[in-house]
């Protein structure tokens, strides 16, 4: 029987499969199982673990993990509370949940079905679970490894540019030869953003992902403080100079909402670059940062594309707006070295 396993278990290399438990146990996210596709639909291929998308079809078997996913122009998904029959692909990377609602982009598209074959189990019979699974667990102190410079890009809301924009930051920064490392600390499981990252130019590149987490939608505020923190200790071995570090989603996800305001976790930033998909949301998202006392050292994003928007951001307020064509020439290296975030008394 020929497995797909997906990059979400990428950590699991010997399992005893139990399938008693696929009709008994409620699953928990992280947990790791064997389901075979039922009916293809929205997902027709997986991200598994040698970074190649591999389509899938009906009567394949993957090697995939429960989890939760947040996705305001794709889908919002959840681990189920319940025992079911038959579950969903919610995630390319190979997270499997419930959709509970989805884009209206989507509505001829229905989620691609699978069942749990069984539960994937140690040598002592305990489900196998992939959060921190390979790695220790680092309580977040907030020291940032080789005193580099933080520069954090964030979204007014998914899809509006943070990752093209983090991108062509590591390209500049490296044009002047700078150790540039790259950290996504929240999202969804799929390495296309890091990998876009590092071919663009940083010399590493990491993510939630790398401690078994399919997913950061949920997690307490704590556990995502000590995700970045052993995250900030891995990228240590680098010695960087400069960490571009992007937080998924827009700034009213609950996740990025919850990191902007602690204090603990701003403390640590150098720098925040905001990017936007038009010239209203630069305006409302400006407002919004500035009451939790945010303020960007420039202004980014897909709104760039357009002069017209640039035009009407320039004309109304006293920010630089920057392409990531200007961005990645190096020429602003010089503000990013110029700390902008307050430090908390």
């Amino acid at each position: 029987m020929r497995i797909k396993q997906t990059i979400a278990t990428r950590g699991i290399t010997e399992y005893t499969l139990n399938q008693e438990l696929a009709s008994t146990r409620i699953p928990k996210a992280g947990d790791v199982g064997l389901f075979q596709v039922l009916e293809v639909d929205r997902h027709s291929s997986m991200q598994c673990i040698d970074k190649r998308s591999h389509s899938i079809f009906d009567g394949d078997y993957i090697l995939a993990v429960f989890g939760d996913r947040y996705a305001t122009s794709q889908y919002e998904g959840y681990v189920p509370t319940e025992v079911l029959d038959v579950y969903h692909i919610i995630g390319a990377g190979g997270v499997i949940g419930i959709v509970r609602t989805k884009n209206a982009a989507w509505e001829d598209y229905e989620p691609t079905t699978v069942k749990l074959v069984g539960y994937c189990c140690d040598q002592e019979g305990q489900v196998m679970n992939t959060l921190f699974r390979e790695n220790n667990r680092t309580a977040f102190t907030g020291k940032v490894p080789n005193d580099a410079k933080i520069i954090l890009s964030i979204g007014s809301t998914m899809d509006s540019g943070k990752t093209t924009t983090a991108a062509h930051i590591a390209r500049g920064l490296k044009t002047t030869g700078k150790q540039v490392a790259f950290m996504k600390l929240t999202g969804t499981v799929y390495t296309k953003d890091v990998d876009y990252v590092v071919d663009c130019g940083a010399d590493i590149g990491v993510d939630f992902s790398n401690l078994g987490f399919p997913s950061t939608y949920l997690v307490d505020e704590q556990t995502i403080l000590d995700i970045y923190q052993t995250l900030l200790n891995e990228l240590g071995q680098n010695k960087p100079e400069y960490i571009v570090m992007e937080i998924a989603d827009g700034l009213f996800q609950r996740e990025t909402s919850m990191l902007l305001r602690n204090k603990a976790f701003m403390s640590t930033i150098h720098n925040v670059i905001f990017s936007c998909g038009d010239s209203l949301s630069v305006m409302a998202g400006l407002q919004v940062l500035h009451g939790w006392n945010i303020n960007p050292c420039m202004v980014s994003g897909r709104f760039t594309m357009s002069p017209l928007l640039i035009t009407e951001v320039t004309d109304r307020m006293n920010i630089p707006v920057h392409t990531i064509d200007h961005i990645m020439t190096g020429e602003l290296n010089a503000i990013f070295d110029r700390k902008t975030v307050p430090v908390e008394s």
